[in-house]
């Protein structure tokens, strides 16, 4: 008999060995043949990978920047972090910023959320950053260290939980480094009170001098969102002019709570904590800090942000006359529906009495969202977008910017080393400006946005038809976009007509890629669709119900019957563009509907826990029930803390009809053969996002795609034989945290879009 190609002498001596027993032919026959099979598994053990070239589809920005961090002392180098999407640090030459986090594995996806960025004043190379995005999420929390400026990190696990997409995330910085000794780190928490390293974040221990502010019960905003009341330690600051022995010897903490005294200081070098003497009181710090001559200025608001503010103001205090003044730019007045909040305030580190400060939740009769600039330390302020000389916004290198306006200036910062440039936070990412003196001759200030690089959005759905166009993507907050060029944004901007807050779900007709239809959420109708491929877009003219939104759609392969199921409803089949629609009363509420890539008259639907698959054969106005079986039962119903994302859900391959796929969380199973039976694909383990792309040459069934696990390795693979074996597609830097969607490009073999929670969409093609 012949061994598998490669096996050693050893192995072969072994051989020799079992036919040296004394047993029948038989049984040296089973022998050798089980022992060929082990062989073969051993030797098959090491996943192959292929190397593939993976980028960003080009949208800019997306999300949340709550926090830019710069060096002291070093021109350039400079941070910024943000709610779930990582963080990013700025490439001077290349004037990009560049991703510090792709590394974080599905596992770590709580990773993703930075609460905070703190670096060394004297020593540039050193980073710091506290990484959690929920406090309840059963996931890590850890401080990431760098000695080389984030290029490699040594993970430190802390007992302490953190919320970087949490209420109040826009707000200071937690953590900060003794500018006299960089071993010492302080850390404010949330809901754990104050913690302490003396080796450079290696261990910590909590600061049991410190008056942990207990979590107050929530309350009701006036928006109706429930928030707590306190959102612990927001900011932590060092007077590095004070020393004590090898330390600082004063330091600031800002708690985030209306109720207890909220700013405290040390002056023995952290050993004892007492509040401020006549403080504000009644309104939240939302930042906090210490200009070069001494002077500690304070932001406040009602809350602590990003949501609703109805009061704020703006506070400075001088240590050494022990006084408080009021400087607020503009006094709120919620008496009469002009209240908002403060978010930030920064400080010239070269004039120390130029300071800015930014409003938040300014809308309507409010006045709208500003910056206010002072030259004299408060006592006179002068506004830079709604004052005589106005602000310029430039959005040409993310024009779907133009229709969000600004919102969330939880962070605004003055470069250390060039006065004239400044950097202001958004809901979508970065503007700057390098002409900020101007303000001050009564001139206009010109702000670009300042996003390459940074790609924060969430991919809810993800569409490549089989002509036309690369990319259609439907987006969580921003609706979604049509790619022509992966490499650029979209010049038009987002979708209009209709207008989505988000996009749940994409489809197009696979005979006739110019028919897409999408759904998604807003004010008006949630039902929109293209004759064109995408390059203009048509409202419904009805829905089905007054309320209907989100949920998903599809669409059959002829692009005659559209079937939408909205979010808590049946779904429902138009044939006529949406003017009438027909409930299909016999699948369940909530029933994801998918169609046939081969005949227009079928459409396929699954209850996956209750065992139930449904068919129709008349384009979608009735279904049949039938048993589905699965060979290890069915799983069990997901919990929330599964981040099991799309999955569960039932697949249609491209150019086979009824040929079904299975993407369990548990595992990939497969029925081809009509008689609703599913196979389990026993390498798969677990999935998270699954696809379809390009056959692969010479072979005429299409690449399939999935994140998840095969064969114990956690990744992105492709199966270019129906699932029979795989390869790895992405290596260790191209990790991308919580992967939501992910599908193959008909158009070109090997090419995968992969859509993320909060690190944007991206492409992989072969090297």
């Amino acid at each position: 008999m012949m061994l598998q190609r490669g096996i050693s002498s050893d192995l072969n001596s072994i051989v020799h060995f079992i036919l040296g027993i004394k047993k029948s032919r038989k049984a040296h026959i089973f022998l050798c043949l089980a022992l060929t099979v082990m062989l073969h598994t051993k030797a098959g053990a090491q996943l192959p990978q292929q190397s593939y070239n993976w980028k960003n589809v080009q949208i800019h920005g997306g999300g949340f920047v709550d926090g830019v961090i710069y060096h002291p002392s070093e021109k350039d180098l400079m941070y910024c972090r943000t709610d779930m999407g990582g963080a990013y640090k700025w490439n001077a030459v290349l004037k990009n910023w560049e991703p510090l986090l792709d590394w974080v594995a599905y596992k770590d996806n709580n990773l993703m959320g930075v609460e905070s960025i703190a670096l060394d004043p004297a020593n540039p190379n050193r980073l710091y950053m506290a990484c959690g995005t929920y406090t309840a999420s059963p996931g890590p929390n850890a401080i990431l260290l760098s000695a080389n400026r984030g290029k490699t990190f040594k993970r430190v696990d802390v007992p302490f939980k953190m919320g970087g997409n949490e209420n109040g995330r826009g707000n200071g910085e937690r953590m900060a480094v003794d500018p006299n000794n960089g071993d010492i780190i302080y850390m404010g928490t949330r809901i754990d009170g104050l913690w302490k390293s003396e080796d450079r974040a290696a261990t910590w221990t909590r600061v049991s001098a410190f008056p942990f502010p207990v979590n107050q019960p929530a309350e009701t905003t006036a928006k109706g969102t429930i928030q707590p009341k306190s959102n612990g330690i927001i900011f932590i600051i060092f007077d590095g002019n004070s020393r004590l022995k090898n330390r600082s010897a004063i330091l600031y903490a800002g708690i985030s709570g209306k109720e207890q005294e909220n700013i405290y200081r040390s002056i023995d070098g952290g050993q004892t904590w007492l509040p401020l003497p006549g403080q504000p009181a009644g309104l939240m710090p939302t930042h906090g800090i210490l200009a070069a001559d001494g002077m500690l200025y304070i932001s406040y608001s009602s809350s602590p942000g990003p949501d609703v503010a109805s009061d704020g103001a703006v506070y400075k205090y001088d240590p050494q006359q022990h006084k408080w003044r009021d400087i607020t730019p503009v006094k709120p007045q919620p008496e009469t529906q002009k209240g908002f909040g403060y978010a930030a305030v920064a400080v010239d580190a070269r004039h120390p009495e130029t300071i800015i400060a930014s409003t938040y939740h300014r809308y309507g009769k409010a006045g709208g969202e500003d910056i206010f600039r002072s030259l004299d330390g408060g006592q006179s302020w002068h506004p830079i977008f709604t004052g005589s000389g106005g602000g310029k916004l430039d959005y040409s290198s993310a024009p779907y910017i133009v229709h969000t306006g600004i919102h969330w200036l939880f962070d605004l910062e003055i470069d250390p080393f060039d006065s004239n440039h400044a950097i202001f936070t958004t809901g979508y990412g970065l503007h700057e400006t390098f002409d900020l003196t101007d303000a001050d001759h009564n001139k206009p200030t010109t702000w670009r946005v300042m996003n390459n690089g940074i790609e924060e959005t969430v991919g809810l759905d993800l569409l490549s038809p089989p002509k036309g166009v690369a990319l259609i993507s439907a987006i969580g907050d921003y609706g979604g976009f049509v790619h022509h060029n992966l490499d650029t944004p979209a010049p038009e901007g987002n979708f209009t007509n209709p207008s989505f807050s988000n996009t749940n779900s994409i489809s197009c007709a696979v005979e006739n890629g110019d028919i897409i239809a999408r759904v998604g959420e807003s004010s008006g109708i949630n039902f929109g669709y293209s004759l064109n491929g995408g390059k203009s877009w048509q409202a419904a003219q009805g829905q089905p119900q007054s309320n209907s939104k989100g949920g998903s759609v599809c669409v059959s392969a002829s692009g005659k019957s559209w079937i939408w199921t909205p979010q808590k409803s049946v779904p429902y089949k138009t044939s006529d563009r949406g003017a009438t629609w027909v409930p299909i009363d016999n699948l369940p509420v909530n029933t994801r509907v998918i169609a046939d890539q081969v005949n227009p008259s079928k459409f396929y639907a699954m209850d996956l826990y209750g065992g139930k698959l449904y068919i129709s054969i008349d384009s979608g106005s009735t279904f049949s029930e039938y048993e589905l079986w699965l060979p290890n039962g069915y799983p069990k119903r997901a919990n929330r803390g599964d981040n099991r994302g799309g999955q569960d859900q039932i697949y249609a391959t491209p150019g086979k009809e009824g040929d079904l796929w299975i993407a369990a969380f548990d595992g990939l199973y497969r029925s081809n053969g009509g008689d609703f039976r599913f196979a389990k694909m026993d390498q798969v383990t677990e999935i998270h996002a699954f696809g379809f792309g390009k056959a692969a040459p010479k072979r005429n069934f299409p690449a399939l795609f999935l994140a998840g696990t095969v064969r114990g390795k956690d990744g992105i693979f492709r199966s270019d034989d129906a699932g029979e074996t795989w390869v790895c597609i992405n290596d260790t830097r191209h990790r991308l945290g919580l992967i939501l969607q992910i599908t193959g490009d008909p158009k070109k073999y090997g090419r995968v879009y992969v859509g993320t929670h909060g690190r944007g969409i991206f492409y992989g093609d072969i090297n």
